[in-house]
């Protein structure tokens, strides 16, 4: 007998996740877009660690693309992710259809307002109050106890802790490490479309997170040389263009000082083009990195 639950409807989760709390049983809450890989197995292992019940949602939500192209060739593999999630032990599958996460003629938004406007948000508009409002139904549908996202999407975590704390969801929203392919390049459901070109230049995402770290260890606190060194990096990628590379703070995603006194966010978002033989598509990859400046001490005599 198959030990992993499919469920496709929200009354349906709504009432397993009844049943579950009526249990006193702890649910833990994986929200994915599916074409699931090492990187969402780890969320599933920081699941397990903090609940009874380990929950994954797959569901690629159409609100969050600004690019129609990217929505139609983002991948997905119903079959290969419910048997990767059946290998880790997953207790609940929710994979709905667009229709029961947004009902005709839906008019309610969920939009976190500043937390939303730079990096990825300056130049995809509305990306955010997709992901927002599709995580907020997703919490409805599901009730859980705790909510796993990696640390990849540094934005979009700090967004999503931003909207629980905002509306009292009461939700542990907890961020898991970036898990690195061994070349270091960081897992993407994405990475597959790179051509083999593209695919090796993106390690200049890696290689300018850390150029900044060694300048940084080195001594050198000034935001704008900071970034000049990482703009460099990427520059000498050929199928790259660099979307952004911003220092911000880790909590309230400012821009960082001009001379930086504490942890700030270093993240990335190159675009990458098909490779000159045809290989490949269009893929923007992101990175990010929080970069600690040592104490400064005063030479004495």
């Amino acid at each position: 007998m198959d030990s992993l639950r499919v469920i496709t409807t929200v009354r349906e989760l709504q009432a397993e996740a009844e049943r579950e709390r009526r249990a006193g049983r702890r649910i833990a809450l994986v929200p994915t877009m599916g074409a699931l890989h090492a990187g969402h197995l780890s969320l599933v292992k920081v699941a397990r660690e903090r609940a009874e019940r380990v929950w994954v949602s797959l569901f690629v939500n159409p609100t969050q693309f600004n690019d129609p192209k990217d929505f139609e060739t983002y991948p997905q593999d119903l079959s290969k992710d419910l048997e990767l999630c059946r290998s880790r032990g997953v207790d609940l599958v929710f994979a709905p259809s667009a229709a029961e996460l947004y009902p005709e003629d839906a008019q309610t938004w969920v939009d976190v307002e500043r937390l939303s406007q730079p990096l990825c948000g300056a130049n995809r508009p509305g990306h955010f109050r997709g992901v927002t409002t599709v995580v907020a139904r997703l919490f409805l549908a599901a009730r859980p106890h705790v909510a796993v996202f990696g640390q990849k999407d540094f934005q979009q975590l700090a967004v999503i802790r931003r909207m629980e704390r905002d509306l009292g969801f009461g939700i542990d929203i907890v961020g898991a490490p970036t898990v690195r392919e061994p070349d270091g390049l960081a897992l993407s459901s994405r990475n597959v479309r790179l051509g083999p070109l593209a695919r090796q230049q993106a390690l200049a995402l890696v290689a300018a997170l850390d150029a900044a770290q060694n300048a940084l260890d080195q001594g050198c606190r000034q935001r704008d040389e900071l970034l000049a060194g990482v703009r460099e990096t990427i520059a000498g990628a050929s199928q790259a263009s660099l979307d952004y590379a911003e220092l911000r703070d880790p909590d309230s995603l400012e821009l960082a000082p001009s001379v930086l006194a504490g942890p700030s966010l270093l993240a990335l978002a190159v675009c990458f083009r098909p490779d000159p033989d045809g290989r490949g598509g269009e893929v923007r990859l992101i990175d990010n990195r929080v970069l600690c400046p040592q104490p400064q001490t005063e030479d004495r005599a």
